[in-house]
């Protein structure tokens, strides 16, 4: 789990600072999916009133543990669950964050999940998403998953590597950018922004519950 902080720089104040410009203030909830080692946790949680970190993983649950303590962060919630399982009041929520988590569900799950979220947040509320989204054709995927393994090739020690990236095109359910935009709309969300990395195989999503 160190390991994955060294692979995994999440730009945590980057997020943090983007949040605050859409309206997140110290009296804001937040609810994240797929915390991971906490990055985004720690640097949100001084600057909100109240965290749920939500993950599947005990181990990954108990490694923030440690972070949170460390730190005296007492303002964050850790639920283990996930995107299908966790619930709350419906409109509790201001703001939510998912890093790299939504791509662990089928499209039909991914609808569902969008479908959930929206329940749990207030009018207006905020959803930042970021994910392995692919923003190319069909007719384009061979050559370039092919250059996104071939960027890796080499990889130093501990860092991501050509296998990762084969295991994520083999095994997790990445959706092309105009299938998921489609699902986000139809759950109830504005796309306020989209940003697609050159290579088409990231997207950063701002999200706000419309009505």
């Amino acid at each position: 789990m160190a390991a994955y902080d060294d692979k995994e720089d999440a730009g945590a104040p980057d997020e943090v600072a983007l949040l605050r410009q859409l309206g997140m203030t110290p009296e804001s909830s937040v609810l994240e999916f797929g915390p991971g080692t906490g990055q985004f946790t720690i640097e949100v949680a001084p600057a909100c009133a109240a965290v749920t970190a939500v993950d599947v993983s005990a181990l990954m649950l108990d490694r923030l543990r440690a972070k949170l303590s460390e730190r005296g962060l007492d303002n964050v919630e850790l639920v283990q669950a996930g995107l299908l399982s966790y619930d709350r009041e419906p409109g509790s929520v201001d703001f939510a964050y998912s890093r790299l988590a939504l791509h662990h569900l089928p499209d039909f799950w991914k609808v569902v999940a969008l479908d959930r979220l929206r329940r749990m947040l207030r009018p207006g509320g905020v959803v930042r998403l970021v994910d392995v989204v692919y923003g190319f054709e069909p007719a384009q995927a061979e050559d370039r998953i092919e250059a996104w393994c071939a960027r890796y090739e080499g990889a130093d020690a501990g860092q991501w590597n050509r296998a990762d990236v084969e295991e994520h095109v083999r095994d997790e359910h990445s959706t092309f950018t105009w299938l998921l935009e489609p699902m986000m709309r139809r759950s109830g969300f504005e796309i306020v922004s989209a940003e697609y990395t050159e290579d088409g195989v990231l997207a950063a999503y701002v999200l706000r519950l419309t009505g």
